[in-house]
């Protein structure tokens, strides 16, 4: 076991053996940690200590058996061919080992309080071409009740659906990857730190990733950029936004209509396209107007905020509250000191009973 918890850390710390040795100043050989790995040496307390400080994690990492184990399906990667291997195995590596004490604290409550994901058939599901991701989108806002308007948070409307949001630092070519746990809990992975509406784009584009059965000559990753859009802003929103045909958009135009739909600019831009409501021709003069004043990294205006995941923060506090776990415990399930931890509960307790 402790063995298992030393590899699973060197890996999502994007450590090689030998870098593992120089970061603990060459206390133990590579060799030696490989045999620990492995279980064929067992560390002392003093190797474990300096482990632990050279990985980042507490001693008691090494010790905890893991309440729930799970199987990740190989990852649908974006932008992956200048991404390193090492980075996407410590992508994996840190995804798995945070879906499992996300589910370790589920387990905490009763199984009727969490259901699967709800999706459409399988026949909506599998494109043949690629007018079928318009409506696999159209079915799936259906299926999960959310009419036309615009998402609001789009994070919490995939955790309210049992999806797993990871949030990770990546590299810069790495924007998000997706996979199933256990073929049967939904895990999308995105890049922290991103723009708001990057990010909600790359939600919705691992989610089509996820859900679609893409057959050629439809391409996987056209499939899912076009589903990330659709699902965003549905085909009959955008007639109604920005009527059949147009000879040109307009700049503040996109902007509002941003803000309104949380939806960037440039995606905007690529929807009006996709429908015919304008042309190649005036997309491309359009999109040379964001790459030639930067626009295309950074968009002018209004900048949508950016999403965080809070549903796994507030079973582990509702697990505090209710004494299923202690504090430690559950300041080491957030990744957060222990004292910081305290100091943010007495906040919280103070702040309601001040409104109370």
């Amino acid at each position: 076991m402790i063995g298992e918890r030393i590899k699973q850390a060197r890996i999502a710390a994007r450590l090689s053996l030998r870098q593992l040795s120089e970061r603990m100043d060459n206390y133990v050989s590579a060799q030696a940690i490989h045999k620990y790995e492995l279980g064929r040496a067992m560390p002392g307390s003093d190797v474990l200590i300096k482990l632990a400080k050279a990985l980042g994690v507490k001693t008691e990492y090494f010790f905890r058996p893991h309440a729930v184990q799970v199987t990740l399906s190989e990852p649908a990667y974006r932008k992956c061919l200048s991404v390193s291997e090492k980075h996407l195995r410590s992508i994996q590596a840190q995804a798995k080992g945070w879906v499992e004490k996300y589910l370790e604290v589920e387990s905490l409550y009763p199984a009727s309080r969490f259901t699967q994901i709800k999706l459409p058939n399988e026949k909506q599901r599998t494109i043949k071409k690629i007018e079928d991701v318009e409506k696999l989108a159209v079915s799936l806002r259906e299926l999960w009740e959310l009419g036309t308007d615009p998402i609001e948070n789009l994070t919490a409307v995939l955790e309210d659906r049992s999806v797993k949001v990871v949030m990770l630092e990546g590299e810069d070519d790495f924007d998000g990857c997706s996979c199933w746990a256990d073929e049967r809990i939904p895990v999308i992975v995105v890049k922290r730190g991103l723009a708001g509406d990057r990010q909600r784009s790359n939600l919705a584009h691992e989610l089509g990733h996820l859900i679609m059965d893409v057959h050629p000559p439809v391409s996987g990753e056209k499939a899912a950029f076009r589903f990330s859009g659709a699902f965003l802003v549905p085909e009959a929103v955008v007639y109604q936004e920005l009527g059949r045909q147009r000879h040109a958009l307009d700049l503040l135009e996109l902007e509002m209509l941003k803000k309104k739909y949380g939806m960037s600019m440039q995606q905007w831009i690529y929807r009006a396209q996709d429908l015919s409501i304008i042309s190649t021709s005036r997309a491309s003069v359009l999109f040379k107007q964001f790459r030639t004043r930067g626009w295309h990294r950074q968009e002018p205006g209004y900048a949508i905020p950016t999403e965080e995941p809070e549903r796994f923060k507030r079973l582990v506090l509702q697990a505090v509250t209710e004494q299923l776990i202690s504090a430690a415990r559950a300041a080491e399930l957030l990744g957060e000191p222990f004292n910081q931890f305290r100091k943010s509960l007495q906040v919280e307790f103070a702040q309601e009973a001040a409104h109370s």
